[in-house]
């Protein structure tokens, strides 16, 4: 096994950090970190923005849910679908590429796009002692986190990443059992094996969250899903991504 993927297999959120800001050679190698990964057909469809302005990072944190790591870390970055640039070229050049912009298979690559990114960003991150954890909650309320980053037509804001120095390092938490994600060759769909593999990994999570919590915690997975997904989640979110003219056909 060597550094990269020993790194990637200790990945764990980290909602703690110091004081310290990371310095803008950090913030450079991380964001051509982020720019080398993969990107479909080379269109680069996503864009990056970081936020040092302590009243916008108050305002992010609030919007995500009061998470107060959103505010204090040594840099977020917000990942943001991005076709608004396509679209200059195209006017620029006298082209119509609106279909294109408003259909689904270009949003998919934008959000693809972004998330390749990040990841990137994430293990980079990583490999130099930070760091990471993503902030799902800034889509909580995209219009205001729209607004707060000023950002134009065809362009997303999708996700938070906070980077810094740890200050409490969490344990790592254990993923699924590598037979229940990993097929080969056709979807594997056996309901007795569906339920043993979630079954052992329930009672793997609860050990950890008993362990993690002194036993005032011994969640299952299965429980948390489902608690989470009863109710569909950010349920303005068709109309507001469409508003800003993807996603429509």
């Amino acid at each position: 096994m060597n550094k990269t993927i020993e790194t990637i297999l200790n990945h764990r959120s980290i909602r703690s950090f110091t004081d310290r800001l990371l310095t803008e050679e950090e913030v450079r190698l991380l964001v051509e970190s982020a720019q080398s990964a993969s990107t479909s057909s080379y269109i680069q469809a996503y864009s990056i923005i970081g936020v040092t302005d302590p009243d916008k990072k108050r305002k992010l944190a609030e919007l995500a849910g009061n998470q107060p790591y959103v505010e204090k870390n040594g840099h977020l970055f917000v990942f943001c679908a991005d076709l608004y640039r396509h679209d200059k070229i195209a006017r620029k050049k006298g082209v119509d590429i609106t279909a294109s912009l408003e259909g689904t298979e270009t949003f998919m690559v934008s959000v693809i796009d972004a998330a390749l990114a990040a990841q990137n960003m994430s293990i980079a991150a990583e490999s130099m002692g930070l760091g990471i954890c993503y902030i799902g909650g800034i889509r909580n309320n995209l219009n205001e986190v729209s607004e707060l980053l000023e950002t134009p037509e065809y362009v997303l804001p999708l996700f938070g990443l906070v980077v810094g120095q740890p200050a409490n390092p969490s344990a790592k938490k254990p993923r699924l059992p590598l037979d229940h994600i990993y097929h080969e060759n056709v979807y594997q769909a056996d309901d007795a094996e569906f339920e043993k593999h979630l079954s052992a990994y329930d009672e793997t999570i609860s050990n950890y969250y008993q362990k993690r919590t002194d036993g005032k915690r011994s969640d299952k997975w299965t429980d948390q899903i489902t608690g989470s997904l009863k109710k569909p989640p950010r349920a303005y979110m068709n109309e507001f991504v469409k508003g800003k003219g993807l996603n429509k056909r």
